[in-house]
């Protein structure tokens, strides 16, 4: 592991519902503030929209939010050195490259050399997609594929990884 006196990179990788997001914005706001919220979700219907909007609700004053549904690693990159920030999510980022169409390893070798370099405390929640059954749908078995690749290549860079079951953060690494 290298020597990472300017910043730590943690993973918070669970399930839907796992609560992933609630901690970690909560070890977000243990660090000194401000705090920087990079989203990456899109509010394609009235659904979405009502998550969004449950996800800014639960954030203080001392929140910045950065919409980057797509230039992940560029919105990553701008960032002050030292500032904490909370990367959510992965997955629904790796969606919009997806239906996009966009090259994804290349997407996704880009965000993970980015995420290799923290300058500061980073958080990044994913999804874990891949205990379930093979999806039937090749589309479907394409993005569960992509994003265990993804999830596995952030976690080797990863200070800390942290997989939330039913609330409650075990760690792995």
């Amino acid at each position: 592991m290298p020597d990472r006196a300017a910043g730590a990179l943690t993973l918070i990788i669970g399930g839907a519902r796992s609560g992933k997001s609630v901690h970690a914005e909560r070890l977000v706001s243990a660090c000194p503030a401000p705090w920087s919220y990079i989203a990456t979700a899109q509010a394609y219907d009235e659904e979405m929209r009502e998550r969004i909007a449950l996800h800014r609700s639960r954030r203080s004053a001392g929140w910045t939010t950065i919409e980057a549904p797509l230039d992940l690693a560029g919105a990553i990159e701008a960032l002050p050195d030292g500032q904490p920030v909370l990367i959510d999510c992965l997955t629904l980022w790796l969606t919009n490259h997806m239906l996009a169409e966009h090259d994804v390893e290349a997407e996704c070798r880009r965000l993970a050399d980015v995420l290799s370099r923290p300058r500061g405390r980073w958080f990044v929640v994913s999804n874990e997609v891949g205990q379930g059954i093979v999806p039937e749908n090749a589309l479907v078995r394409r993005f569960r594929d992509a994003a265990g690749r993804l999830n596995q290549d952030v976690a080797a860079v990863a200070d800390t990884v942290l997989l939330m079951v039913a609330g409650l953060p075990l760690r792995v690494k």
